[in-house]
């Protein structure tokens, strides 16, 4: 599985390197803190796989990191998608390294 730390998602973000980042906390996590992207709930995924860019990384984030992980390794593994990676350590990690102004539910 391929992971992405959050400064190196930071760098990709300043230099413009495409990607796509796809949050799957729950919307009330989201409704406190969130970076732009697309937001598909962990359970909805699966039944959403039309809606992620074919065209470029995927990072995969949730809270801390967990849930994230499962469903790159079930995106890697059950639908042969080989550019995704979980963002370690999750919105927790960006909020205590890159914005440490941000609140995190």
């Amino acid at each position: 599985m391929k992971s992405i730390t959050v400064e190196q998602l930071q760098a990709w973000r300043q230099d413009g390197t495409p990607h796509t980042l796809v949050d799957i906390r729950e919307p009330y996590e989201r409704s406190v803190s969130h970076l732009d992207g697309l937001h598909i709930p962990m359970s909805e995924v699966m039944n959403r796989l039309s809606e992620l860019p074919q065209d470029g990384p995927l990072v995969i984030h949730c809270r801390s990191g967990a849930r994230s992980a499962a469903v790159t390794q079930a995106l890697t593994l059950q639908h042969g998608m080989d550019n995704v990676h979980n963002l370690t350590g999750g919105i927790m990690a960006w909020a205590s390294k890159i914005e440490p102004q941000m609140d995190v539910a």
